[in-house]
Formats: C-alpha cells, sequence, structure tokens
C-alpha cells in the first residue's frame, strides 16, 4: 500500500535528545533540547513518523547571559534549553522548559507552529517538566528528579495556582545512577499516565518506566515498561513522548546514546493491554517499524544541508539561514555577513580566543550516522597574524583543521583536545589541554579543507585532510571522538575563526559540502 512506510531505526541518524511528540490532525510535531545552540527550541514535522524535517525553532536566542554570549571565558556548555514539553491546546502550541544556566522556567505560546513565539516565565523551576492540560480546563506540571512532583498552575501558566494541588506522586529511592525524570504526563480515556526514564539500580543502563492512576489525587502505579538495547552498546533506549495516529495506532519516540553521534530517537511501536502501554514486542524493539503516511509522496527537506551562501535579505532586514545551521551559543550578528562577499560566508574576528570553543560565531551542523564528511574553502587573504580558520568537530574533546596565519606564513594545523578516559558519562573537567598534532604549509592564503566523522559499533573517530593539487592529504591524527557531560551534546560539524594575538581580521568561507556515506549492508 502506498500509505505504509517501514521505518529503520534509529530513525533520524543524529543528535536529537529528549523529545516530546504531537499530532495535529494527519501532522506530526516533535521538539528537541538543543542545549547551548542558537536558535533553540528545534521543532521537526514529519506525515509518517519515520521521515522528519525542521519546521521551525522557538527561539532565536533566550536570555543574553554573559555566558550564552560567550562572553570572556564565560559559557554555557551543557546548560542552557533543556527537555521542553509541547503541547497543542484549543489552537494553540505550547513549549515549556527550563534553562539550566538562567535556572529559570520559560513558556513559550504560538497559534502557528513555525511562530512567533511568545515568551513568559513561569514563576519556579520545573526539571524535565510535562504539561497536561485537563478536560476542565486546569493546567498541571509535572517535574523533577528521583521525586517527581505534580503541581497545579495558575490560569495565566505563570505560577503555581494558590491553594492547588501540589503533590510528591512517584518516588525512585536508592538509586546510585539515574533516578526518575524525563517526565512526559498525558491523560488518556479518563486515566493519568506518566511515562520516565531512570537508570537500573545494579547496572548502568537507561529503561523506560510508566506509571498510572485513575485521578490526580490518587496513588500513581507501575514500573518499568521497556529495557532493551536493540543489541547497541548496552545503551538502553527511553526518555520520550508517545502519540496516536489517525487510525489508532500508538507508537513511542525515545532516545539512545550512540556514542559520540549523540543521543538520537527510535521509533518504537505500542499497544495497550489492561489500560497499560506495551512496549516493542515481546520486551523487544524492533529495527524495521511499519506506519501509516498520511501525506504519501510529500518530499522531506534533508536535515544537514550543503550551502554556497547566497542568500537574500527577507522582509525582515535579516538574512535566514537553513535551518540545519545553529549558531554555537548566541550569535554576535555585527560579525558575520552573508552580503560583504558574493556566495560566502564571512565571519569577522571579534575576541581574542586562547581555544576554539571561545570563539564567537561557530556555525555548526548535527554530524549524521554512520559516516559523513564536510568540506570547504576557505579564503584567509585579510588573516591578522596568529589567526586560525577552519572546520572543528566540535564537542568537549574537539578536534579541528584550521588554516593559520603567522609571521607572513599561512599554514594547515591540526589541532584537537583529547579525553583523559573513554567513559561517555564522565564528570566535567576530564579533558585534556589543547594540543597541536600537525602543521604543513598551506602554500598561501585560500585552500579547501574536509572533515570526515565514522562511527561504529566501537569507536568514534574523525579525519582531517586538506587539498593539495587537486588530492586529500591527511593532517594530524584520527582523533578519537568521546560523548561527555561538559557539553551534553552529539558531536557537530563546525566553521569557526579566531584570533589568538589581535582582532581585526576576517576571513571567508565558500562552497560549503556536505556528505552522507550510507551505511551498507543490513
Amino acid at each position: 500500500m502506498k500509505n505504509i512506510v517501514v521505518a529503520e531505526n534509529p530513525i533520524l541518524k543524529q543528535d536529537y535528545p529528549d523529545v516530546d511528540v504531537i499530532r495535529v490532525d494527519g501532522t506530526y510535531y516533535m521538539i528537541s533540547t538543543t542545549v547551548h545552540f542558537m536558535p533553540g527550541g528545534v521543532i521537526l514535522r514529519s506525515y509518517n513518523l519515520a521521515d522528519w524535517e525542521i519546521v521551525s525553532y522557538v527561539f532565536e536566542t533566550l536570555d543574553n547571559t554573559p555566558g550564552q554570549l560567550l562572553s570572556g571565558n564565560s559559557n554555557i556548555y551543557g546548560k542552557g534549553m533543556w527537555a521542553a514539553s509541547l503541547r497543542y491546546y484549543k489552537g494553540t502550541f505550547y513549549v515549556c522548559f527550563v534553562a539550566n544556566d538562567t535556572h529559570k522556567t520559560y513558556l513559550y505560546q504560538a497559534d502557528d507552529i513555525e511562530g512567533p513565539w511568545k515568551k513568559q516565565e513561569v514563576r519556579g523551576f520545573y526539571h524535565d517538566s510535562s504539561l497536561l492540560f485537563d478536560d476542565d480546563g486546569r493546567v498541571y506540571i509535572i517535574y523533577g528528579n528521583k521525586n517527581i512532583y505534580l503541581t497545579e498552575l495558575a490560569p495565566d501558566l505563570k505560577k503555581p495556582k494558590e491553594g492547588g494541588l501540589n503533590r510528591l506522586v512517584i518516588e525512585d529511592k536508592d538509586n546510585p545512577g539515574l533516578g526518575y525524570e524525563g517526565a512526559h504526563f498525558y491523560k488518556i480515556n479518563g486515566k493519568y499516565y506518566v511515562f520516565l526514564i531512570h537508570s537500573l539500580k545494579n547496572e548502568w543502563f537507561r529503561t523506560e518506566a510508566c506509571f498510572s492512576s485513575d485521578s490526580l489525587e490518587g496513588e500513581f502505579t507501575g514500573g518499568d515498561v521497556i529495557c532493551d538495547d536493540m543489541g547497541y552498546r548496552h545503551s538502553g533506549v527511553a526518555q520520550g513522548g508517545i502519540v496516536d495516529t489517525p487510525d489508532g495506532k500508538w507508537y513511542g519516540i525515545m532516545f539512545q546514546d550512540r556514542g559520540a553521534s549523540g543521543r538520537i530517537p527510535i521509533l518504537v511501536p505500542m499497544h495497550w493491554h489492561n489500560k497499560q502501554p506495551v512496549f516493542g514486542t515481546d520486551g523487544k524493539i524492533p529495527r524495521l517499524v511499519k506506519t501509516m503516511d498520511t501525506r504519501p509522496g510529500y518530499v522531506y527537506e534533508p536535515l544537514y544541508t550543503s550551502d554556497d551562501f547566497d542568500y537574500p535579505i527577507a522582509e525582515d532586514g535579516k538574512v535566514h539561514l537553513k535551518k540545519a545551521w545553529q549558531w554555537n551559543h548566541n550569535p554576535h550578528n555585527e560579525l558575520w555577513s552573508t552580503s560583504e562577499r558574493k556566495r560566502a560566508l564571512r565571519l569577522h574576528s571579534g575576541k581574542i580566543c586562547e581555544t576554539l570553543d571561545k570563539a564567537y560565531n561557530t556555525l555548526t551542523q548535527r554530524t549524521t550516522e554512520p559516516e559523513s564528511f564536510v568540506t570547504v574553502i576557505i579564503d584567509g587573504s585579510h588573516m591578522k597574524d596568529g589567526d586560525y580558520a577552519g572546520i572543528t568537530v566540535l564537542l568537549g574533546c574537539y578536534g579541528a583543521v584550521a588554516l593559520t596565519y603567522k609571521n607572513g606564513i599561512y599554514e594547515v594545523v591540526m589541532l584537537g583536545k583529547e579525553p583523559k578516559n573513554n567513559s561517555l558519562n564522565s564528570a566535567f573537567g576530564e579533558l585534556q589541554e589543547e594540543k597541536e598534532y600537525a602543521r604543513v604549509s598551506a602554500g598561501g592564503p585560500v585552500i579547501r579543507l574536509k572533515c570526515k566523522v565514522k562511527y561504529t559499533y566501537r569507536t568514534d573517530t574523525a579525519e582531517f585532510f586538506y587539498e593539495h593539487e587537486e588530492k586529500w592529504i591527511p593532517i594530524g591524527i584520527q582523533h578519537k571522538l568521546i560523548f561527555k557531560l561538559d557539553h551534553f551534546t552529539g558531536c557537530r560539524f563546525g566553521l569557526f575563526y579566531y584570533s589568538v594575538k589581535e582582532t581585526g581580521g576576517y576571513v571567508d568561507f565558500i562552497d560549503f559540502n556536505y556528505s552522507v556515506v550510507p551505511k551498507t549492508g543490513l
């Protein structure tokens, strides 16, 4: 049948963690954590739950704090926007989330999924929250870690309702790993359901749980509902939303830790038995999942993009980059342009940096499993002494290939930071100092560079190249990539420029190409 689609897990092959999903008529919308990247609060759209495209972002920037602006040595790596709740109620879209750097709760509202979004704050800090609009018009928020609380909000949604319901509903006592969090709250056929993620107590293994009650005042009972890693790295699939289709079928979309590529969505079929959710088949998540397409033949915009940087000025007087692009932290808009030189992204140096992760205006895209690579031409004719410009694989233990200018000479360097250990979830600060691994002559101010990432069952690596006489020449080491809490995001390709001695220079990035090497075999 033309309206049947077979989805292959993982469905997106990119870093989209902490997802929440809704359906409005025949269209599905999904929001994901974006942490320190701007614009933030990415929303994707699908008509079949298998194929997705970026439709909008909730905010361009959040609060313009020193950390969000990368002022001095301030940053919000591993903080920022987390685990949003996406809801649609009586013609209005709602997005609620906390930012772990400002310690505030934000609520955005829009009549259209593409915005504009109206921003307000909710008094209090509601970790990994989920909204519920009840049948009687009252609104509740459920949230927490280990201890899960339920609070009724005031009608204006700006604070808890005075005298309203406020109670502890679920506890995960004495869990040495991850206690219950990542709440998703639903009312289905008169019954209340809370879906949560936690780890098994005897070992680190993400697991999905569900608790239910016949009333908001009653006892919530339940337990684990799916505990499966799909045979991948002993990495459990959990945390996400559930959604029904127009023909009455149900699915969950949850994430799986997949190393340096990030936390990637998995589509899980589910059904109801005695009013309780049953995920997968015999406790296992299938690799292939059938879904119904509500818009057969629709062509989705890819989640990654090449770019010639040929952009018009929009009616609002701004340049709007392709949706796959996000800046690392808030952009400094006076320091970038696509109009100063036709068909080029021009980055101006705006601060003195010791390392590239402190640079303004690094422009990023998610890397893609199992193997992806990017190339770009860099014109460094107007670099200042000591400047660096190039391609990075951005995460805590980043690597990079760069054009640098020093004492009148242009050279290509490969540099990066190495982790002190291979733990996927190790503590902050467990990185070596930035190190230079190789340096060769560039032969002049214009050069094409290449960066390739490869994700396998055992290792995640990046390799770097420069073009010489129409051949790609490898430079430096095969750089190991490790997902860590310091950034808490999957690896990104990034275009960067920074100065170590004096500001005032600029570079042009030309002919950016992004390619994905498809997986071979089953």
